[in-house]
């Protein structure tokens, strides 16, 4: 069983830490944009693929149900207290407090593969439907995010069929999802034939990832204008408490520990990459430096090194 400090010294985690302390160190380490986003569309087909063999393997359960329910759920509700924390303790207008709103409901993909090698490295794999979980966690939340901002005076500006273009045709639900689906229907055997490529490599090059994502979550954290100490405190606030709900919700809907730790990671994570894209499109208005700098400069880099022990721990508690 996996402990917090085992956690913390995992080889995704400390190239993580490696990527940070070079940025901090202003360091010229860097990795090509180009290899960069190879990589990412790399580990999304990858754990999408590991995700649909694995329920080819158990079919769908009552379990599947319960956890996509709890996601739908939480993906909704998180952004409800998170709107208000902003407008109030952050004190922020209510299209930043809604657009950042929107980034906590959400899911970072990220965050999730790192917790998942993680876990499973530790002997908590968490069950392959939570990869569809991910997927479905991804897009309510903006909706949510608009709601919140038109209740608060603020004009969301996009029609509503570029809105659904670019939310449920993200390149990262595009691909998440069909390589869920093509590992659904190749099932083992037919993964066996390119498991050395999806399966063998995933953790070197995840750690490789992890490295430039330490990198980028550094330096983005050092050019922060617009992160006050209030909304520092929320971006840590956040993930903790919206983790440990997560996590007590998977336990209770009778989830494995190894899979509400995951529904707690991914309830904890901060979307970097498809809300901002939403956002830019449906609320110009709102500064992407704020959103960015509290999602991926504070509490990426917070559930990479602290989250993702703390819901395993607690996970492995309440389970």
């Amino acid at each position: 069983m996996i402990g917090g400090f085992e956690a913390l010294l995992s080889p995704v985690i400390l190239f993580f830490v490696l990527g940070a302390a070079a940025a901090f160190a202003r360091s010229d380490l860097s990795i090509p944009e180009a290899i960069a986003k190879g990589m990412s569309l790399y580990l999304m087909a990858a754990i999408g693929l590991k995700g649909g063999v694995q329920v080819a393997e158990s079919g769908f359960t009552a379990d599947m149900a319960a956890a996509a329910v709890a996601g739908l759920a939480l993906s909704c509700l998180i952004p409800l207290p998170a709107f208000f924390a902003l407008r109030r303790f952050g004190r922020l207008d209510a299209v930043n407090a809604a657009a950042v709103a929107a980034h906590y409901g959400s899911v970072s993909v990220v965050t999730f593969v790192t917790g998942s090698e993680v876990l499973t490295s530790g002997g908590l794999p968490p069950a392959g439907y939570m990869v569809a979980v991910l997927a479905l966690m991804e897009t309510p939340a903006i909706v949510v995010g608009l709601w919140l901002a038109r209740r608060g005076g603020a004009g969301a500006r996009q029609s509503r069929g570029d809105l659904l273009h670019e939310t449920l045709l993200n390149g990262s639900v595009v691909l998440l999802v069909g390589s869920f689906v093509i590992g659904l229907v190749v099932g083992k055997d037919g993964f066996a034939t390119i498991a050395p490529v999806f399966d063998t490599a995933f953790r070197g090059v995840l750690c490789l990832f992890l490295l430039d994502m330490g990198l980028i979550a550094a330096r983005r954290l050092r050019e922060a204008r617009a992160l006050t100490g209030r909304l520092a405190g929320l971006a840590l606030l956040f993930p903790a408490v919206n983790g440990a709900v997560g996590v007590a919700v998977g336990s209770l809907v009778g989830l494995d520990a190894g899979s509400a730790a995951a529904l707690g990671i991914l309830a904890a994570s901060a979307s970097y990459i498809a809300v901002p894209a939403a956002m830019r499109l449906a609320l110009p208005a709102a500064d992407p430096g704020l959103y960015l700098a509290m999602s991926l400069a504070v509490t990426f880099p917070f559930n990479v090194t602290v989250g993702i022990p703390l819901f395993t721990l607690l996970a492995t508690r309440m389970t």
